[in-house]
């Protein structure tokens, strides 16, 4: 289209495509790096999760050196948030060695894990 030769997107609505729900089952079959397997193993499947801040870490430190005494404020706080969304990062843990890795997916609005599949066109019944 028009856009395309000036650079522009060429899906019709980008925005469409991230507002999806993903839903991801809670086991999946998947390559295990780990020593003993280096085959296709089952995986359990968790949501990462940040750990909390080490108030030893060499950046914490000196931040808080920084900003004991006066002068208020030392470093810039960051306001101006553009992005609604986050990206998505799976935790797969191998039922057979125990090795774990991660897998980031894309941005979405709302994750689940481990809910029924909806299917198309099925009659409700009660």
């Amino acid at each position: 289209g028009i856009n395309a030769e000036y650079g522009g997107s060429t899906q019709p609505n980008a925005s469409q495509a991230q507002s999806k729900m993903v839903n991801v089952p809670k086991v999946k079959r998947t390559f295990c790096a780990g020593k003993k397997c280096k085959k296709h193993e089952e995986h359990k499947v968790t949501q990462y999760k940040q750990g909390a801040a080490r108030l030893k870490a060499q950046g914490k430190r000196r931040y808080d050196k920084k900003q004991s005494g006066f002068g208020g404020q030392t470093k810039p706080i960051f306001h101006k948030k553009a992005k609604t969304t986050k990206k998505i990062t799976l935790k797969l843990e191998c039922k057979k060695c125990g090795y774990t890795s991660l897998k980031p997916l894309k941005r979405c609005k709302r994750f689940e894990l481990g809910a029924e599949k909806k299917s198309k066109g099925q009659m409700i019944n009660f």
